[in-house]
């Protein structure tokens, strides 16, 4: 047993698990990973933006997308966007045909032509002071979808219950924005669709990302990972194989899935801001470029100065404050293979977002089944800074964070392993 597996500690199986939907996309959930890319790279400082100005101006623009009911937005200035920034960010299951071969049934067989939203993700980035919180919606999530509009402009009508990775065939991004500002309260004026091959440009453009193996190992057939327990960098088809796997994992299920996808961001997060990336100007550069380089925006996204603004606005915020959240959910009591809006907890979630409150993640990540805790989890002594001579400024007073112990996540800062399926004897 290596080193790293005896730090973790076992996950109780507290999370359903959801079956194989009727058109199943094991690769959806990597989506995200590239969208999170544009949140994140913006943490690294207003230089990455700097570097893809020209870029932005020129690939952003081809495809934008407007977004059906949003008023016009005052143009960008100097400095950081004020106020607090909602950002939707969607990944759609389209067939490249570069990266098809790799994808095997999803790729040839019926449903090879058509998409669907699989990932879905809010990034809300509070005022002052500065938060990131990114909310993952499962793709299984039944919820009304409101009224949209197609690109023919033909109107799909308002729904009471249907499976949220639809919203893109009723109306398109527009569509999917529509349906998460009504789920989440939240009014969203920019937004972004990927497709899942830019992963592989995006782990290799920063070297590879490092992860974590638990549980003894992990092993799936289905997406060829056999892989022992321990510390690993994965970039390319590796990459890819990671965040696809779902049987691979102690839980099996797709919110396990969500989980061990969060280890990666988090990961990605810490290597995007290090030395290692930021002190490098070619790095820089490619990763900036490879980042937008599949991305669909909606219009108000296309003003390279805006993303400037956005850098800028999230320049210092730091890994405790960013938080990667599962949307809550429970069994759809009419379908053991969906889930529905968990209201309570999303309540007190949304509530913390709109009040700027610190968000605690309280619930043990190792629930999930898609991670174990490192334990113990590194930490920082703190730094007592003395007031300068003669000055009469007084500390800010620290504030008490909200305790989300029934919601599913992490933050930028906490290092989580894969919960494998495989035991030291198995």
């Amino acid at each position: 047993m290596s080193e790293t597996s005896k730090t973790v500690r076992r996950g109780r199986r507290t999370v359903a698990r959801h079956g194989e939907l009727s058109s199943p996309n094991p690769f959806a959930f990597l989506l995200k990973i590239v969208g999170v890319i544009v949140a994140v790279v913006l943490v690294s400082g207003a230089g990455v933006a700097a570097y893809a100005l020209t870029d932005l101006a020129t690939s952003f623009s081809d495809e934008a997308v407007a977004l059906e009911g949003q008023e016009e937005l005052a143009p960008p200035s100097m400095g950081a966007i004020e106020g607090d920034v909602n950002l939707v960010l969607v990944g759609t299951d389209e067939c490249e045909e570069e990266y098809a071969y790799l994808f095997g049934a999803r790729c040839t067989g019926p449903d090879s032509a058509g998409q669907l939203n699989d990932v879905n993700m809010l990034v809300h980035i509070s005022s002052n002071p500065r938060r990131v919180t990114v909310v993952s919606f499962p793709r299984d999530l039944m919820t009304a979808q409101p009224a949209c509009t197609r690109e023919d402009g033909s109107q799909a009508s308002a729904t009471s219950k249907t499976q949220i990775n639809e919203a893109w065939s009723r109306g398109g991004l527009s569509c999917v924005v529509k349906t998460i500002s009504d789920l989440s309260g939240q009014n969203v004026p920019y937004a972004a669709k990927v497709s899942f091959g830019n992963v592989i440009n995006i782990t290799d453009a920063i070297g590879g990302v490092d992860v974590c193996i638990g549980n003894g190992g992990m092993r799936d057939r289905n997406t060829g990972i056999d892989w022992p327990a321990g510390p690993r960098t994965i970039a390319g088809v590796e990459a890819l194989q990671f965040l696809r796997t779902r049987y691979g994992l102690e839980n099996g299920s797709d919110l396990a899935r969500i989980s061990n996808q969060q280890q990666y961001m988090s990961s990605l997060a810490r290597k995007l801001v290090s030395d290692e990336v930021l002190s490098d100007p070619a790095t820089l550069y490619r990763l900036a470029t490879t980042a937008v380089d599949n991305i669909t925006p909606s219009e108000s996204l296309t003003n390279p100065m805006r993303m400037a603004q956005i850098a800028m606005a999230v320049n210092d915020v730091p890994f405790e404050d960013i938080n990667f959240v599962q949307f809550p959910v429970v069994e759809d009591p009419y379908d053991s293979n969906r889930v529905v809006p968990d209201e309570a907890a999303a309540e007190r979630l949304w509530a913390a977002i709109e009040a700027n409150e610190p968000i605690e993640l309280t619930k043990d990540p190792s629930d999930t089944g898609g991670v174990v805790t490192v334990d113990p989890q590194p930490t920082e002594e703190p730094v007592e800074t003395a007031p300068a001579p003669g000055s009469t400024e007084t500390p800010a007073p620290s504030e008490t964070a909200v305790a989300l112990d029934d919601i599913p996540g992490q933050s930028a800062a906490d290092q989580t392993c894969s919960a494998g399926n495989l035991r030291a004897n198995g």
